[in-house]
């Protein structure tokens, strides 16, 4: 991988995995485009590791919390905010878990196409405006019910689905059911964090058996950027989401799935 193929894909996925965009959209759009070979599957575990590392530093004061509760209340079976929010994120991770497992193949290998991109695009952007329009609550992410939990987590399985977004569904979900624009977007930056441990840890199992040489440099520098990136993508997302909406995104999508229809169909 030459530099400029590394800093363009390393930052886009820092920025695209947080926002509703739908990261994996650009990470197929982006080689189909320029012609650039497959990165391949070590530098889609750095680019991994980056965005974890970026929402657990964000959110670090969050987990420490969430974390002693989360324990004692295997010990003491009492639930707080906190213990309920970490049970929240953890059972929220099993329907997309599930799902991966049973689809992996059929995503992987047929639905992968700029013009299925697209649909995606198009309409999960137009369920999110109309989420964000007509059904958007007071509720932060400490309020979530465990039926909140069983359909934001089912909604996150539709991710798989390319095109989707996994922030953007699981935020339309949350809003559907009566979240704050933040209390949406903190549940789904929370929600992430088992989401790209699995797929990590799956990329880095499958990345052992293989016997491709690995590009250190690439790997330490993409895990870098994604880091900052995303990093700087949940600050300034969290920061401006209640006065700007999610309708700047919706446009966006639309927009880029046109011009996959017109340049593919």
């Amino acid at each position: 991988m030459d530099w400029l193929h590394v800093v363009v894909l390393s930052v886009l996925q820092g920025l695209t995995e947080f926002l509703p965009i739908s990261s994996s959209a650009h990470l197929i759009l982006v080689p189909a485009l320029t012609g650039w070979p497959d990165q391949g599957l070590a530098f889609d575990v750095a680019l991994h590791i980056g965005s974890l590392s970026a929402v657990v530093i964000y959110f670090r004061r969050d987990l420490y919390g969430m974390a002693g509760s989360w324990i004692r209340s295997l010990i003491d079976r009492r639930l707080d905010a906190d213990a309920r929010l970490a049970w929240a994120v953890l059972l929220g991770t099993i329907p997309v878990g599930l799902a991966g497992l049973a689809a992996k193949d059929i995503v992987e290998t047929h639905l992968r196409s700029p013009v299925v991109l697209a649909f995606g695009l198009i309409a999960f952007g137009l369920l999110l405006s109309w989420a964000d329009w007509r059904h958007r609550g007071t509720r932060s992410e400490y309020q979530m019910t465990w039926r909140d939990v069983l359909f934001i987590g089912c909604a996150q399985a539709l991710a798989l689905f390319p095109g989707t977004s996994r922030s953007g569904i699981t935020m339309t979900a949350a809003l559907l059911a009566g979240f704050s624009r933040q209390g949406a977007s903190r549940f789904s930056f929370l929600l992430s964090i088992p989401v790209i441990v699995l797929a990590g840890g799956l990329e880095t199992s499958e990345l052992l058996t293989g016997t491709q040489p690995v590009d250190w440099g690439a790997l330490w520098l993409g895990a870098v950027l994604s880091g900052i990136s995303a990093y700087l993508c949940i600050h300034y997302f969290l920061a401006f989401i209640n006065r700007i909406g999610m309708q700047p995104f919706v446009v966006y999508r639309l927009l880029l799935g046109a011009a996959l229809l017109w340049l593919y169909l």
